[in-house]
């Protein structure tokens, strides 16, 4: 990783600004306006990442939903899916006869959106969608569906608004693409 915080230092382009995800957060809100009216919802973030996309979309959401977090890994502090999925934290919701919309910031491999669509079905749920702010199919590896999502991304490493690089930078108000000397850096270590 760069010695120094200085985030062009790490950054190869911009591929979202903070207003072309804003555009994005507003579309899907309309649309799950619509999807939603007449249902209260149960929101599930999927920590850590979307935690920025889920805050921005409710907005955009007019309709009673209620909000809860459960936090799904396969990647761990690795740059690639393990392919094994660990539950880290659970829901505090019953979701038993319940419409629950899983939010995420990225569907990469699919292994992690489908175990959770997979285990919110068991446990009884009316139904199970999901909405994601990108969408890369070309690592993925499990067929999932993906009702609603903000845009689809090439096989490039992102980071921001919610999407990290090593647990860090997160907060970026844009999403940019890794530079690949830093990916490539990381790989020999």
């Amino acid at each position: 990783m760069p010695k120094n915080d200085n985030i062009n230092s790490i950054i190869d382009h911009k591929l979202f600004t903070e207003d072309d995800i804003h555009k994005m957060c507003v579309k899907l809100g309309k649309q799950l306006t619509q999807d939603y009216a007449g249902k209260q919802p149960l929101v599930v973030g999927a920590l850590k990442g979307a935690v920025f996309f889920l805050t921005d979309l409710v907005r955009e959401m007019n309709v009673k939903e209620e909000i809860d977090f459960l936090d799904v890994s396969s990647y761990g502090n690795e740059l690639e899916s393990s392919g094994k999925v660990d539950l880290i934290s659970d829901l505090q919701t019953d979701v038993k006869n319940r419409d629950v919309l899983i939010v995420e910031d990225i569907v990469d491999t699919g292994l992690t959106l489908k175990y959770v669509k997979d285990l919110l079905k068991k446990r009884g749920a009316k139904s199970v969608k999901c909405c994601v702010l990108l969408n890369k199919e070309t690592n993925r590896r499990t067929d999932v569906e993906i009702e609603y999502y903000g845009s689809k991304v090439g096989n490039e490493f992102v980071v921001g608004y919610g999407l990290d690089f090593m647990n860090f930078y997160r907060n970026l108000r844009f999403i940019g693409v890794l530079k690949p000397e830093v990916i490539a850096s990381l790989k020999n270590n």
